[in-house]
Parts: C-alpha cells; structure tokens; sequence
C-alpha cells in the first residue's frame, strides 16, 4: 500500500463517526447527485447485470440508496473504520475493505461502479491505474459514475482536503482519462459548488463500449 493511502486510511478511520453523522443524510440537500446517482441505476437496470460495486463506500449510505433502487450492490472501502460502521448500518448488505486499483471481483462481473468523490484522493499520475481495474470488472456495456470536485483550470488542483490531500481535475481533462481506459462519457453534469471550498462539482457518466 501507498504512504498516500496509508495516510487516507488512517484519516478516515479516525472520523468515522462524524463522517457517518454529517454524510448520512447528506443527498436529501442535493438533488443534483441524487439525480445522477438515479440514473445510474436506471441505466444499469435497463442493461439487466444488477451487480454493482460502490466504490469507496465509506458509511455505506449510498449503497443502501443504490440497493433500495433495485441493485444488487455491495460496498468497498479502503478504511476498515468505515467498512465496520457500514456492516452496522446496513446489515443486510455485504461491504468489504479494497483498495481501488485491486478489486476482489472477476473481470467483466459488473453491470456498474460507482465512484462517489472516492477518486479524489488519488494523485493524478496514479489515476489511469486505478480507472483501469473499473474497466477490467465491467461488463460490456458496464457503467461508471465518477464524481468529484472540479476546476475550471487546465490541470488538477492538490487542496487540503478536511479528510486528506485531494484533487480537483478540469472535466474534460478527466473525460479524456475515462476516453483513454476503454470508457465512452456520455453524460455530464457540473454545478455550483455544495461546500464552502469553492470546487465545482461535477458527475460523469461513462458505458464500456
């Protein structure tokens, strides 16, 4: 494991519980994920693989949302912190520890993956490793939703994130990374920011051809 994610994981466990109380209920406030996160789930519905991975689940809230919209989700994380409170939350769902770039699930097993602002603490030049393993458990036809903080710049931003170090990419800069994995983008969305930081926030939609 990386220093970076050693670090990340350390910091996530130590504030499991806050995170969970200030995060559980976080999209009843922001229609526009929720939207994107419904269309994921539609979409993959519509292609019939109902297995889906939530990846960097943290609590696992988004996982309960994915299942309650008829998938058969189950949640990775990189923090056993997170993946215990998850377990507890949400008992009925199977949640596991994962680093991003080494999935425990077969090559072409999903019908989605959902990246929840989970790729944010990532440095830019370890990103296409890690987009790679999406791709190589996607089934033909597989989604991916990415979200993350954006910038208007031409490069990615490292900030202090409240958690870890973070990244804000330029949209179509991270589009071309999902183009040069094997991904098609198809649909975006990118809205004014939901936190004091400043950071647009943005949300791709992307199919495996």
């Amino acid at each position: 494991m990386r220093v970076h994610q050693e670090q990340t994981r350390a910091a996530y466990d130590g504030v499991v519980e806050l995170y969970a109380s200030m995060f559980a209920n976080r999209l009843e406030a922001h229609p526009f994920s929720r939207a994107m996160i419904g269309t994921f789930a539609e979409l993959v519905c519509e292609m019939g693989n109902l297995r889906v991975a939530d990846v960097g689940c943290g609590p696992g809230h988004l996982t309960g949302m994915l299942h309650d919209l008829g998938l058969d989700v189950f949640g990775l994380d990189l923090s056993p912190g997170m993946v215990d409170h998850a377990r507890r939350a949400h008992p009925a769902l199977r949640f596991d520890e994962a680093r991003m770039e080494a999935l425990p699930v077969e090559d072409g097993a999903l019908g989605g993956v959902l990246a929840h602002y989970s790729m944010i603490h990532t440095p830019p030049g370890e990103l296409p490793a890690l987009l790679a393993e999406q791709v190589r458990v996607l089934a033909p036809g597989g989604l991916l939703l990415v979200s993350f903080f954006a910038t208007e710049e031409l490069e990615p931003i490292r900030f202090d994130h409240k958690v870890a170090p973070a990244y804000s990419w330029p949209v179509d800069g991270f589009a071309d990374l999902l183009a040069e994995a094997g991904l098609v983008p198809f649909a975006r969305l990118l809205h004014d920011p939901a936190s004091e930081r400043g950071f647009l926030d943005a949300h791709l939609l992307a199919r495996l051809a």
